[in-house]
């Protein structure tokens, strides 16, 4: 795998919207807070634009990412928020330029297809963690600050995730795996299946997370990634934050942990559930792409590789 080069004080972070849009005020905030964590910054024109529901054309949005990639003075690239538009522009990417210009690229949400595009086709590691306008512009907290530090300014194995002292890690199938971690968020995953940019989980540490999303339409999900085979080939299963995905109150359902146990648990790989990263804080970085072991008996999981050069 390509690994970025860490990060540094001083450093130049290009800010991109490859989905949906934010807002003037929230731009103005990311630029204190990047300066506030010792980052100088450079918007993409997605920034400032709005086409209904995206932030500018696919074919800006798309520019935006192959130009801060080729830009010398670009070392890192964080997306400014997810929504929905990464996938309307994996076909614009420039595979090549990425591969030869190996950069930190954060994100998570909607940028799931843009991870899985980077991880696959260039081999580059990428890092699931806070966005510009989702997370920077509010100040990060101290775990999270941490950990995005830890990750992507250290040229060292990150070694043991550990959530943050009020929430507990749990095991749903005991044993041990090893092998890169690959994933991101679940709906974005499963919207990829059949495309190009289709996950390959073989051999590999699958992480899920997720939204909002009701427990029939994450049965549907995991359904159709058992369906695909997809957890017969993961080595282990890593089930991060699910945020908001119980069914409304009196409403005739199954619960969430009621689907993982009939679709996820029977495959009886290493399962652990409600590590702190996805749509929540604090959030732990997560390197994509990387070699690691999750000892799920114990609830831990330890990085191995390094992530950056």
């Amino acid at each position: 795998m390509l690994k970025p080069k860490a990060l540094k004080s001083g450093d130049t972070i290009g800010i991109i919207a490859p989905a949906s849009p934010s807002t003037e005020k929230k731009v103005k905030l990311v630029q204190e807070q990047m300066a506030a964590l010792g980052y100088r910054v450079k918007f993409g024109q997605s920034c400032y634009e709005t086409h209904g529901y995206l932030a500018g054309s696919d074919v800006l949005r798309a520019k935006d990412i192959n130009h801060m990639f080729k830009d010398k003075e670009v070392q890192g690239i964080i997306c400014l928020r997810g929504g929905y538009g990464t996938m309307k522009i994996l076909h614009k990417l420039d595979l090549e330029a990425i591969k030869s210009n190996p950069k930190v690229f954060v994100g998570y949400s909607d940028i799931t297809s843009l991870h899985l595009a980077m991880n696959q086709m260039c081999n580059l590691v990428t890092f699931h963690g806070p966005m510009a306008a989702s997370d920077i512009s509010k100040g990060l907290d101290d775990f999270t600050k941490d950990s995005f530090f830890k990750v992507i300014s250290k040229s060292e194995a990150v070694g043991l995730i550990k959530n943050p002292k009020d929430s507990r890690m749990t095991c749903l199938v005991e044993g041990e795996a090893r092998g890169r971690i690959v994933g991101g968020n679940l709906a974005l995953i499963t919207a990829t299946m059949g495309t190009p940019y289709e996950i390959d989980t073989k051999g590999k540490l699958l992480f899920l997370e997720d939204i909002g999303e009701v427990p029939y339409r994450i049965d549907r999900m995991l359904t159709q990634l058992a369906l695909a085979g997809k957890f017969d080939d993961a080595a282990g299963i890593i089930l991060g934050d699910f945020n908001n995905c119980e069914a409304p109150k009196g409403e005739e359902s199954l619960s969430f942990m009621e689907v993982l146990e009939e679709i996820l648990i029977p495959y009886g790989k290493p399962t652990i559930y409600n590590l702190q990263a996805g749509h929540c804080s604090p959030m732990i970085t997560l390197p994509l792409g990387v070699e690691a072991v999750l000892k799920a008996t114990e609830t831990k999981l330890y990085i191995e590789e390094v992530a950056t050069s």
